[in-house]
């Protein structure tokens, strides 16, 4: 189904799927298969997902970005994607915003990370037009100096996927499995998570702002709506890279953390 009326202006079609509280692997896996083996530009926009679990960047340890033993013990899942960027911890509160863009179909963005970056910055500016404060800052959406949404990237020759997790609440307890990174944005001055983020539903609703992010995209793109059973799953073989760790992976972590720490205590 057509779901703008831009038909007649020449412009590229997107792909519109709609989720909600799909579980943010089976995302994953979705969108890193769409990325490498689709010659086509998709939107995919999935409303909370189904239990809080960590998400890493593609070079993320997890010895230096969670904090193993509540995690081992609580049993949190955590995954590492195929894409960069930093560690997240996401639940049904958050709302997962993913465009895949063919590079020819957007010719102003350049296939680099600050170039796409830029362009995603002005996408939602229209967004939150009218809320004050929204801005880019270094690689984040910020209201004033406080984060609400974190981005991630993966560029490949001819394609691109720009994929952004909104706080639109979350839990302070959960805030608790994630260390405090070693490369933190220079805005960020120290503050501990709870300082540092801010909740998406002081500024706007979250129905409102998933309806305003169908409506900016559509200003550039001939929006077709697919449900996830219509996506063609036909496959070219591709690299796949996401994946959970195990427990026992993250258990192994743990013990060779405790016996770092042992033998710095000891000498």
């Amino acid at each position: 189904m057509i779901v703008n009326g831009f038909k007649d202006l020449g412009l590229p079609l997107m792909n519109i799927v709609k989720l909600r509280g799909t579980p943010i692997l089976q995302q994953l896996v979705l969108e890193e298969r769409l990325l490498r083996s689709s010659f086509e530009n998709w939107c995919i926009i999935n409303d909370g997902t189904n239990v809080p679990t960590i998400v890493m960047g593609m070079s993320g340890k997890p010895c230096e970005l969670v904090e193993l033993e509540p995690v081992v013990k609580d049993g949190i899942p955590v995954i590492k994607r195929f894409t960069g960027g930093g560690t997240v911890i996401v639940d049904e509160s958050t709302v997962f915003v993913s465009l895949i863009c063919n590079r020819d179909d957007v010719p102003n963005v350049q296939p680099y990370p600050r170039s796409v970056m830029a362009w995603s910055g002005s996408l939602y500016s229209h967004v939150f037009n009218g809320i004050s404060g929204f801005q880019l800052r270094e690689n984040d959406y910020v209201f004033g100096d406080r984060k609400f949404g974190g981005n991630a990237q993966s560029i490949t020759r001819n394609r691109w996927i720009h994929h952004t997790s909104f706080l639109w609440d979350y839990n302070e307890n959960n805030m608790a499995y994630l260390k405090l990174p070693s490369r933190v944005p220079q805005y960020r001055l120290e503050r501990d998570h709870t300082d540092f983020v801010c909740r998406m539903k002081d500024y706007i609703e979250r129905s409102v702002f998933i309806e305003k992010t169908i409506n900016a995209v559509g200003t550039q793109f001939l929006l077709k709506e697919l449900s996830l059973d219509e996506i063609d799953d036909s496959r070219r073989e591709h690299l796949e890279s996401t994946r959970l760790l195990t427990m026992d992976e993250l258990k192994e972590s743990l013990a060779n953390t405790s016996r770092i720490k042992s033998i710095a205590q000891a000498v």
